[in-house]
């Protein structure tokens, strides 16, 4: 490949990406491919040290709007640090939740903020992944995994079910916005399964790529 390939990762915490995300990454290298494997908030120095301020402490520790702020600054120096310079090296940059994710929380299910997100988004990072892998999952299933880590990162876990709910539908909702770049997985079936399923669309669109 002359040039790379950018692939992000969705879904509800506890829905498995995290995990789904690191084995694309280590498969597609055993395949003989330059992958990144990467992760927002974070990726970048200067997003680990926000991924901090917004994932950990009391879920009223910041307002929405205050968390499209943050969310955004992390993103734009992960975008200029990481992801940038692998693309335009030719490698295939694999990240842990993108612009997807903020679109989620806090533009949809933290208060009627998607306009904001999008517009700051356009005015600020200006690129979407090639490809979105979105894998669904039940939100009480979900939230039963992410709880079970027991991680100070529980901040948004911390909101309950209800919002996984809104989330699940939301992420749902954007595969029909977005049907170019997006594709659902069941999250439900064994890892294997799902894993299986991811290659096969990832090879699909590299395929169409090259």
């Amino acid at each position: 490949m002359n040039t790379g390939i950018f692939i992000s990762f969705e879904g509800i915490d506890g829905s498995g990406k995290s995990t789904q995300a690191k084995r694309l990454a280590a498969t597609l290298r055993d395949l003989g491919h330059e992958a990144v494997h990467t992760r927002e908030p974070g990726g970048s120095v200067g997003a680990e040290e926000i991924r901090s301020l917004v994932l950990e402490g009391d879920p009223d520790r910041w307002s929405p709007e205050s968390e499209i702020l943050l969310f955004t600054a992390a993103r734009r120096d992960h975008l200029e640090k990481t992801i940038t310079p692998a693309i335009e090296a030719g490698k295939i940059v694999i990240c842990d939740r993108f612009a997807d994710s903020t679109r989620m929380y806090q533009g949809i299910s933290r208060g009627d903020l998607r306009g904001v997100v999008d517009q700051l988004h356009s005015l600020m990072i200006g690129r979407e992944p090639d490809l979105t892998i979105i894998v669904d999952m039940d939100p009480a299933i979900g939230l039963s995994r992410a709880l079970s880590r027991q991680t100070s990162e529980e901040r948004f876990e911390g909101f309950g079910e209800d919002l996984q709910t809104k989330m699940r539908a939301g992420f749902l909702q954007l595969a029909q916005e977005f049907p170019d770049r997006c594709e659902i997985i069941n999250g439900a079936q064994d890892m294997d399964a799902v894993a299986s399923d991811i290659l096969a669309v990832v090879q699909s669109r590299m395929a169409g790529a090259a």
